[in-house]
């Protein structure tokens, strides 16, 4: 029997009542702005921003997973994400770069 193994992220649900997501601004103030090529103009009304999506299934992860060989928790973790960017919210490539805390939302925190 083959199992796939579940998605390391989740949606949100976007429609419910009383979810903001930070929506507006994006396409409306650059539609009519004077561009000088032919791909400026015609730019995308989707994709500055990604919404709905909760990685919290993805940092519980790699919280589980510390102490292990990051090659093989790396290629894990990106085989089970739709893109490897959300990885490097949470771990750091550079001792410089660590933090004690992690902030992912209004009041969610990983150490």
């Amino acid at each position: 029997m083959n199992k796939e193994k579940s998605k390391l992220y989740r949606k949100v649900n976007t429609k419910a009542f009383n979810v903001h997501h930070d929506f507006g601004g994006d396409f409306k103030n650059s539609r009519n702005v004077k561009r000088d090529t032919l791909e400026q103009t015609k730019g995308s009304m989707f994709g500055k921003k990604e919404r709905g999506l909760d990685y919290t299934p993805l940092y519980r992860f790699l919280l589980s997973k510390v102490g292990e060989k990051w090659d093989y928790v790396y290629s894990e973790a990106k085989s089970r994400l739709d893109k490897t960017e959300p990885i490097f919210h949470m771990v750091a490539l550079n001792e410089d770069d660590k933090e004690d805390y992690f902030r992912t939302g209004e009041s969610t925190y990983f150490s």
